[in-house]
């Protein structure tokens, strides 16, 4: 136990010594494919994969979530990393495509891909990372109502991140837009689960509207999340899925 307290004070005092030389910055920010809604609306797909910075290892992530509870479905996310020399991230991604596949298939995800009504890029400087406003479509002409979200960040007891910053969780509003009207509260973080590692930060991604034939219309909000990385900060991906 000793000899394992020794090793994480020399890990953390590695990853210090990075950023604050900033000798090295690359950081692994992953790459993000939104892989479409059920035929229902019932279930939001997507994929985040790359290369981890610092081990080199190859890993992707495949999550399911039902958007009316805005849960993952059992047995998910899916989650892989190839530790082998010579794996590549077609290797992993190929792994973690047949395990999603026995929740459903990717053809019939790819059919219904959605409308995507707000993107905002994490080296996106000039736009607020932190609200998006958006219409359900592109008729402008048509009266429709439109759709602000807004992101706030939360100091977490999670405690520093190995220095470099405080853990954060966030909460997610829809904003009235009427009078009369409450703004509602979709998402909020009582404690950061352990899967973001260490998040410093949040920002909106992207808003993504679908209405199925016959069903009520969903709605996934993209958020980019900025962790603690080996080499510099890493981006991840979440949804926070509803009903409209």
């Amino acid at each position: 136990m000793f000899f394992n307290r020794i090793l994480a004070a020399l890990a953390a005092a590695l990853i210090i010594a990075t950023y604050s030389t900033g000798a090295a910055r690359a950081g692994d920010t992953a790459t993000l494919e939104v892989l479409g809604f059920s035929p229902d609306g019932k279930i939001f797909a997507f994929e985040e994969y790359g290369v981890q910075d610092g081990s080199g290892f190859p890993y992707a992530n495949r999550y399911y979530i039902d958007t009316h509870s805005d849960s993952y479905l059992p047995e998910t996310p899916f989650r892989a990393m190839f530790q082998e020399d010579g794996a590549s991230v077609e290797d992993v991604r190929a792994k973690v495509k047949a395990l999603g596949e026995t929740i459903i298939e990717d053809d019939a995800l790819a059919e219904n891909p959605g409308f995507i009504a707000g993107s905002n890029m994490i080296t996106e400087l000039s736009a607020d990372p932190h609200r998006m406003l958006v219409l359900p479509n592109s008729y402008t002409l048509s009266g429709a109502e439109a759709l602000e979200f807004r992101l706030e960040e939360l100091p977490m007891d999670n405690g520093s991140c190995h220095g470099l910053g405080e853990a954060k969780g966030f909460r997610l509003l829809q904003v009235a837009q009427k009078p009369g009207e409450e703004t509602a509260l979709i998402h909020e973080d009582k404690t950061v689960p352990k899967s973001r590692g260490c998040p410093l930060g949040y920002r909106l991604h992207g808003v993504r509207l679908f209405s199925p034939d016959g069903a009520q219309p969903v709605y996934s909000v993209m958020i980019a999340i900025r962790k603690l990385g080996f080499e510099g900060p890493d981006y991840r991906y979440m949804a926070v899925t509803g009903t409209m």
